[in-house]
């Protein structure tokens, strides 16, 4: 097994990537000639991941954006997306953080964080398994909460309002709706800057 093959498709900084390689004097060097022959892939100053071909792993895009800034999870439309709950593509991986809010374009894909409160980032969390990758991701209670929080001038003040917006703003499969766990919500509606929104939409799930 290569050193490269040992970290698998887990991001990496120097430091690591130091102990791969114990009898190489010049750690920066070493990584702009991995980085040069396509053996890794430079995700930000300082953080790598290793290829396909090298890792003998697919990259996961969910793993890549916790390591890429933390501490985050991936939530929002992209978690809907991962839980199959919307048709269209997600191209960007959003993510959620009690940090500033961030952008990244790496070789890999876009990245974007969003900053939340404390209280906030704590609830409705899950550690998800692809092949050998864990990482942290919303519920998919979470995240359709995260897209409400974000979702400018958006006041759903009724049911009506609930039932438009899950249709037609922005297409969640409605026969998926029995398996929200309300009490997740309840939860972070109490710690949500859309409180509101959050309190009509658990209403709706008990008319429906």
């Amino acid at each position: 097994m290569s050193a490269l093959e040992q970290i698998g498709n887990i991001p990496f900084d120097l430091g690591i990537l130091s102990s791969l390689f114990p009898n190489q004097k010049h750690t920066i060097e070493k990584a702009r000639a991995l980085e040069k022959s396509g053996a890794i892939i430079r995700l930000k100053k300082g953080l790598y991941v290793a290829s396909k071909e090298e890792s003998g792993q697919p990259l996961c895009r969910e793993l890549i954006a916790n390591h890429l800034y933390g501490p985050s999870y991936v939530g929002a439309e992209y978690a809907l997306k991962y839980y199959g709950l919307i048709p269209e593509a997600v191209h960007v991986v959003t993510s959620l953080t009690t940090k500033h809010s961030r952008h990244f374009q790496t070789p890999t894909g876009v990245y974007q964080y969003r900053n939340c409160t404390d209280d906030y980032f704590h609830v409705g969390l899950r550690m998800e398994k692809q092949d050998k990758a864990t990482f942290i991701i919303a519920s998919k209670e979470k995240a359709l909460c995260d897209v409400i929080n974000f979702s400018k001038n958006l006041k759903l003040r009724f049911i009506k309002d609930v039932e438009h917006y899950l249709e037609e703003d922005i297409r969640f499969d409605m026969d998926e709706l029995d398996n929200i766990d309300i009490k997740i919500l309840e939860k972070i509606a109490t710690v949500s800057r859309r409180a509101l929104s959050i309190n009509t939409l658990i209403k709706y799930l008990r008319h429906v």
